[in-house]
């Protein structure tokens, strides 16, 4: 009897050794298939990285030369751009990639909270159906077809109205404006849409109105989503190129109003990098870097004033 008891006791451990190796086998098993795709999400982000890093390295390489060359201050705060004569000033090129991003913000920023508002606590069910594919179709429309369009559209409309032939820094405001409104509204959307429904209820239920409740509860609750929205923004403004050359002018000018042709620096590098060559080309290389420089400063910037607000 002791010897069967023995017996079993021995065939138990051996199917619970062999279950356990089966088991353990199995975990190992699943684990082959999970390592690799981790493998290819590190690629992809190792891919994404790296493609910064060498465009970065690319331009720096390319520009820092010129810039030494030329000399930073001269370079930037000099506003005549006569690569004939020798003279490589991008000031007036700064400015008005400045005022055309700052102004497309401050009009399309505004728009584009407003209607991200609307969308997400205000619109029925049927006019959403309107408007959402639409804003998306916005979103959708390639660069050069807003620069079509405004130069066909705005630019005679604002000639007519202002005189000076159309092509100004207004017509790049305006544009420049349109174009950011997918990318605020979509942001601003989620954001708003993020609050918790408990603050929203409780402000009703303390005797506040809806607009009340959107201005004093809401839109503070999702100030950090809507600020970061409008940096988004900014980077698309100050980084667009077909559409500005289209309406701005393309006059190397420091603005004194609106209505004055301009040239931004994007434009400056497309419309020239196709025949410039020696120090010309280098110099548009070291306008990149500026360029670079300039939105990574403004972006560092305005994350930390995100930060800042969604610690508030």
């Amino acid at each position: 009897m002791e010897e069967k008891t023995a017996m079993t006791y021995k065939l138990k451990s051996k199917t619970k050794i062999i279950d356990d190796e089966y088991i353990i086998n199995k975990k190992e098993n699943k684990k082959i298939p999970e390592k690799i795709i981790e493998a290819i999400l590190f690629g992809c982000a190792a891919i994404s990285v790296l493609s910064v890093a060498v465009i970065t390295i690319f331009i720096f390489y390319r520009g820092v030369p010129a810039i030494i060359e030329i000399g930073l201050f001269d370079f930037i705060l000099e506003k005549t751009w006569r690569p004939l004569n020798g003279e490589f000033g991008i000031l007036a090129m700064i400015i008005a990639s400045i005022i055309g991003s700052f102004g497309a913000i401050a009009i399309g920023g505004l728009i584009g909270i407003f209607t991200s508002v609307f969308l997400a606590e205000i619109a029925p069910k049927f006019l959403l159906v309107i408007f959402k594919p639409a804003i998306e179709l916005l979103a959708g429309i390639p660069s050069v077809v807003y620069g079509f369009f405004a130069l066909v559209v705005i630019v005679p409309i604002i000639d007519d109205l202002f005189g000076g032939g159309g092509n100004s820094l207004l017509a790049v405001i305006i544009v420049l404006a349109v174009m950011i409104l997918p990318t605020i509204i979509n942001i601003s959307e989620v954001s708003i849409k993020a609050v918790p429904r408990e603050y929203k209820e409780g402000s009703l239920a303390l005797g506040a109105s809806h607009i009340e409740t959107i201005f004093k509860v809401i839109l503070p609750a999702a100030k950090s989503g809507i600020l970061a929205s409008v940096v988004l923004g900014f980077g698309r403004a100050v980084g667009e190129t077909m559409a500005v050359i289209l309406v701005c002018g393309n006059t190397v000018q420091i603005p004194n109003s609106i209505f004055d042709r301009v040239r931004t620096m994007t434009a400056n590098i497309a419309l020239e990098m196709s025949y410039a060559h020696g120090l010309h080309q280098e110099a548009l290389f070291a306008t990149g870097v500026i360029l670079f420089t300039f939105i990574m400063l403004i972006n560092l910037a305005l994350n930390l004033i995100v930060r800042r607000v969604g610690e508030v």
